[in-house]
């Protein structure tokens, strides 16, 4: 995409520069202008190359159109691909993709993962159709992007499954991030009491030499996260 582009502002700035001195010659020579005013043949090869120039405006001018247009379409696919469609934050194959480079790569020291599950997702949906149950997740993404702010990823995992990744991380920084969220569930709970929300975090951070990988650390904070909704 950026060599296309450099390639096609190269081509205009050519054609800009071709165009003016085509006609920096022509008005500072007087015989070329008078040939030209006057010659059918010099007058028709004239307007020939000036066609030809006007021509090649217009196909850049379209190319340009058509490349600001596939960008675009880019963009929108990009964002299919990558944001959950009912939440609009980060998706499955989103995830995965954040967690797959780190693949091969010692474990960052100041890392922290946070698994949250809604635990009761399945009895909204009983209670208030499938539709109140998407409205439930919508929430509580919105919830969970909140409390997070921009001081880490947030992804959904699964139906009922969200996972927060930080970096810089610290045990204060996950404490002040599931405060943030308790205190915001309780918020919208009180104003949905027929539909509250119920969940489960698990964390995991600075383990020690027993995980060694980002993919161990999220499983180790999804298996606290289900171990916290058994109890």
């Amino acid at each position: 995409m950026k060599k296309f582009d450099r390639i096609k502002t190269i081509q205009l700035l050519l054609l800009i520069a071709i165009t003016a001195a085509s006609l920096v010659v022509i008005l500072r020579n007087s015989e070329l202008y008078a040939l030209i005013a006057t010659n059918m043949a010099a007058r028709t090869i004239s307007v020939l190359l000036w066609l030809t120039l006007g021509l090649s405006f217009l196909f850049l001018l379209y190319d340009f159109s058509s490349y600001a247009d596939m960008r675009r379409e880019n963009s929108e696919l990009d964002n299919a691909v990558y944001s959950d469609a009912l939440t609009g934050i980060a998706n499955r194959y989103s995830v995965d993709a954040y967690i797959g480079q780190f693949h091969g790569r010692p474990l960052p020291e100041d890392m922290g993962v946070v698994t949250i599950d809604m635990t009761n997702l399945s009895e909204i949906n009983k209670a208030h159709g499938h539709s109140g149950g998407d409205m439930a997740i919508q929430e509580f993404a919105s919830i969970l992007q909140t409390a997070a702010g921009r001081a880490c990823f947030i992804g959904r995992n699964g139906g009922n499954k969200f996972v927060a990744i930080f970096r810089d991380c610290t045990e204060t920084r996950l404490e002040r991030f599931l405060d943030s969220v308790e205190s915001l569930t309780d918020e919208r709970n009180a104003l949905h009491e027929d539909a509250r929300i119920r969940y489960s975090a698990g964390t995991a951070f600075n383990e020690g030499e027993d995980i060694k990988t980002v993919t161990e650390l999220v499983a180790l904070s999804d298996k606290r996260a289900r171990q916290a909704n058994s109890k």
